[in-house]
């Protein structure tokens, strides 16, 4: 998993809980963009072994989002998933600190709906 907190695990693979995010985000004004895809990053080497499962045929994916509201900067939205879960993290340091108000909107989307 990564070193970020989670605030929401699912039991689903990244491509469905981006999916659900896809659906969800848009429906309380949010827009999402992707930034990055280990999958597709790996893609650009042959000798890039799995750190989880060290093998190449992993399952294992990290996606960055933008997630944009009314706020002036977009909140960062990591996912991290293998084996059929997806961690859903929201980057809150000292450099980049969400709007609280972006921040609780987009909390509120992912702990008020289940993944169906």
């Amino acid at each position: 998993m990564n070193a970020l907190p989670p605030i929401l695990t699912l039991k689903a693979s990244c491509d469905k809980s981006l999916s659900w995010l896809k659906e969800r985000l848009p429906t309380v004004g949010l827009r999402l963009v992707q930034t990055f895809d280990l999958q597709a990053a790996r893609l650009t080497s042959e000798d890039c072994p799995c750190p989880h499962h060290g093998t190449s045929q992993c399952d294992c994916q990290m996606l960055v989002l933008l997630v944009y509201g009314s706020a002036a900067e977009p909140a960062t939205l990591i996912m991290h998933g293998n084996d059929g879960q997806t961690w859903l993290s929201l980057v809150n340091t000292i450099t980049q600190h969400p709007d609280p108000l972006l921040r609780s909107t987009i909390e509120q989307v992912l702990q008020g709906v289940p993944l169906e």
